[in-house]
C-alpha cells in the first residue's frame, strides 16, 4: 500500500482560498488544523505544489507587495475542481486504520472548509469498514494459524472500534440528527 499523499488536501486548502505556500504550510503546522493529521516540510509542501501545477490541477500568478518579496498565490483549475470532489466523495475508502486516520479526518476537514456535506464521506467509511470487516470474518473458520487467527481478530477489534467512532462521533450526529 503507498503512503498517502496530501495532494486532495491541498487542492482543498486552495479551492477555500487562493492563497501562497506559507500559508498552507501554516494549516499542516496547526494542531487547530491539520497539524495532528499531516507532518508535512516545506520541501514536501513545494514539491506537491509542483506536481499540482503540472498536472494542471493548480496555476499560480505573481503577487507582488511593497514590504514583501513577491509570492505565488495559487487558484484550483477547474480540473483541478474534479480531482478534489473525486477524492472528496471517493466511494471505496480505505478501510486500513492509519488511512481512517490521516486520509478521512483530512476528508471531514476539508469538507468542513468548504461547507460542503460530509455525510456522504461519512457513510462510504462505514461501509468500506463493515466490507472489510465482513471479508475477514468469512475468512476466519479457514485460518489454521494461531497467529493468523490472532491478527484477524486484532483486525476486527479495530475495525469494530473504527465503525462505532465514526457512528457515535459528534460530525456524524450533527448530520443525521
Amino acid at each position: 500500500m503507498s503512503r498517502p499523499v496530501p495532494d486532495e488536501v491541498i487542492l482543498g486548502l486552495i479551492k477555500a482560498k487562493p492563497t501562497h505556500g506559507y500559508e498552507l504550510l501554516e494549516c499542516f503546522r496547526s494542531r487547530q488544523q491539520l497539524g495532528r493529521i499531516w507532518t508535512l516540510s516545506t520541501s514536501q509542501l513545494y514539491a506537491v505544489l509542483k506536481r499540482l501545477e503540472q498536472a494542471k490541477a493548480i496555476r499560480g500568478r505573481k503577487i507582488s507587495s511593497s514590504n514583501a518579496p513577491p509570492r505565488i498565490e495559487y487558484e484550483v483549475t477547474p480540473s483541478g475542481e474534479t480531482q478534489l470532489f473525486s477524492w472528496l466523495y471517493a466511494d471505496d475508502p480505505s478501510p486500513s486504520i492509519h488511512r481512517i486516520r490521516v486520509l478521512f479526518l483530512s476528508r471531514i476537514y476539508i469538507a468542513n472548509l468548504l461547507g460542503v456535506s460530509h455525510r456522504k464521506i461519512i457513510d462510504a467509511q462505514i461501509i468500506a469498514c463493515e466490507s472489510q470487516k465482513a471479508k475477514l470474518e468469512s475468512r476466519l473458520p479457514n485460518e489454521i494459524s494461531d497467529i493468523e487467527r490472532l491478527t484477524i481478530n486484532y483486525v476486527l477489534s479495530q475495525l469494530d472500534a473504527a465503525v462505532r467512532w465514526l457512528k457515535e462521533s459528534d460530525f456524524y450526529l450533527r448530520i443525521i440528527g
